[in-house]
């Protein structure tokens, strides 16, 4: 199994990642029912923070705090919804991919998902 290496890694990454998260019926209706996301559009987006978080050449330019802040105002982001969605994009990468990359992408995942619920909690 190879390592996460570029951005092409990470489209397949983050297609599979998402398959798998929205057949999760309440993240399907948090994605796709109220935050209203087009995953053909979200998928190239989402591609850029990742390749900006892993190797800094991304060009991801959106404030993801402000739009889960707006997405948490429409429906209440649980404890639950962050593990899920943290489960799901470990269980992903390490069905794929082995490597630093890899760990560094779960470990940023983590750090992420709780960074998140600390400030949408107002702690």
């Amino acid at each position: 199994m190879n390592d996460i290496q570029n951005r092409k890694d990470l489209e397949f990454l983050l297609s599979r990642f998402y398959d798998s998260l929205l057949q999760n019926p309440e993240m399907h209706h948090i994605f796709i029912d109220v935050a209203k996301i087009d995953m053909q559009e979200h998928l190239p987006i989402i591609t850029d923070f990742w390749e900006q978080v892993l190797f800094q050449t991304g060009d991801y330019k959106k404030n993801v705090m402000k739009l889960h802040v707006e997405l948490n105002e429409k429906v209440q982001l649980s404890p639950e919804n962050f593990q899920t969605w943290l489960a799901t994009f470990q269980n992903t990468v390490d069905a794929h991919f082995l490597g630093e990359n890899s760990e560094k992408a779960k470990t940023r995942a983590l750090s992420i998902a709780t960074i998140m619920q600390i400030k949408l909690q107002g702690f």
